[in-house]
């Protein structure tokens, strides 16, 4: 090896271009932050029921136990925790790569580069945005208004795009038609 090449480490890295162009594509972007926050919605209450109802038990438990059973409480946040990771990871990660809010909205989650959501991505997704928006709230809304995917700054810092789904931009598509 010659003095003046550089070292090769072993170590590749392909970077694939974004497979989603608004230009080319309106119709897998329109309409998508609206729907993102009905999304949200419906999966913050799909979160919340459980834990309310589990909240509830705990009460009765512990005025049951003459307050030994509040100790339970304790217990609720990890619980909180774990619980909303594993609905975004299992429901990002599943073939629809969407979860429930999602799928009621027709929207999907995506790579930038176009594959499907997997498991640690969905739950990756998931921690990237509570702690964005528990740092940051204003900038997280905003930054999708600037940008041609609408990306929210979690998305960005995951990798991830939002866009409808395959029914819904050929719906898109064939009612923009000229006729």
């Amino acid at each position: 090896m010659a003095t003046s090449e550089p070292r090769r480490l072993g170590v590749s890295i392909e970077l694939k271009p974004h497979a989603y162009d608004p230009a080319a594509n309106p119709e897998l972007f329109e309409g998508v932050l609206a729907r993102r926050v009905v999304a949200f919605l419906i999966d913050f209450l799909i979160l919340s029921i459980p834990v309310v109802f589990v909240s509830m038990f705990i009460f009765v438990v512990g005025v049951v136990t003459f307050g030994l059973g509040f100790l339970f409480y304790g217990l609720l946040w990890p619980a909180m925790v774990i619980w909303a990771v594993a609905y975004y990871g299992l429901t990002l990660g599943s073939p629809a790569s969407a979860t429930i809010g999602m799928r009621a909205m027709d929207i999907e989650m995506r790579t930038w580069y176009g594959a499907p959501a997997y498991f640690v991505l969905g739950a990756v997704h998931a921690v990237v945005f509570w702690i964005t928006v528990s740092a940051l709230t204003p900038l997280i809304l905003l930054v999708c208004l600037f940008n041609e995917r609408r990306r929210c700054l979690h998305d960005m810092l995951v990798g991830t795009v939002v866009i409808n789904n395959a029914a819904r931009a050929a719906q898109i598509r064939t009612s923009h038609r000229p006729a």
